[in-house]
């Protein structure tokens, strides 16, 4: 398994990524044997922290298999303690070297709070809280002049990444000192490229410095 470090977790990462866009995907690790290998313990190398969106599942679009990712989906990406506890658990205990956090072009919940924050429009019951976690990237994007659907996602990206730090002294630690990488993903849905957008730690090989 990649697990050596985030930097060779995150080249996995891409190079399925890479396969799964030219449309000659592996499909690795998803037969009867891996099953069977993986039925007493689990060891993934990267924790994927996405939105729930049905066009995002990880697997398939980094082409990855079973017990290689350690997967925490919500509506927009939002942080909340379930989160935050997933992806100390899966650093700390299971030993994954790299965190992605995994948003995407046409997000609605990212729509909703743009929404909410321009023109007032409220949305119901529990929705409610989730475009009020994502509201403060809205604003973040508003005050600094982004406009473009795909800046305000970037910008939600970066909130998201630099909101896990902040939260978790845990994943702070792990990353000041070298053993974990938070990375930004930005995936288009029609393209299936997952590029980046922000890094933090060690910036992983092959990858520009945002």
């Amino acid at each position: 398994m990649p697990r050596t470090s985030p930097s060779v977790a995150m080249d996995a990462l891409l190079s399925g990524n890479r396969r799964f866009v030219s449309g000659t995907p592996e499909h690795p690790n998803q037969d009867a044997a891996r099953r069977t290998e993986l039925a007493p313990g689990q060891a993934p190398f990267a924790v994927i922290v996405g939105c729930s969106d049905s066009r995002l599942a990880a697997e398939i679009i980094f082409d990855q298999g079973l017990g290689d990712l350690f997967v925490v989906r919500t509506a927009g990406h939002v942080v909340g303690p379930e989160v935050l506890g997933s992806v100390e658990y899966a650093t700390s205990v299971l030993g994954a070297r790299l965190v992605v956090v995994l948003g995407h072009d046409s997000c609605g919940a990212v729509a909703a709070a743009r929404a909410a924050v321009e023109d007032g429009s409220a949305a119901s019951g529990f929705v409610r809280d989730i475009v009020e976690r994502v509201t403060p990237s809205i604003l973040a994007a508003r005050t600094a002049g982004l406009t473009a659907d795909t800046d305000i996602i970037d910008e939600h990206i970066r909130h998201t990444v630099d909101h896990l730090l902040d939260r978790s002294r845990l994943l702070s630690g792990q990353v000041d000192a070298g053993e974990v990488a938070v990375v930004g993903l930005g995936y288009a849905l029609a393209e299936g490229n997952a590029r980046v957008v922000t890094t933090r730690g060690d910036v992983p090989e092959g990858v520009p410095a945002p």
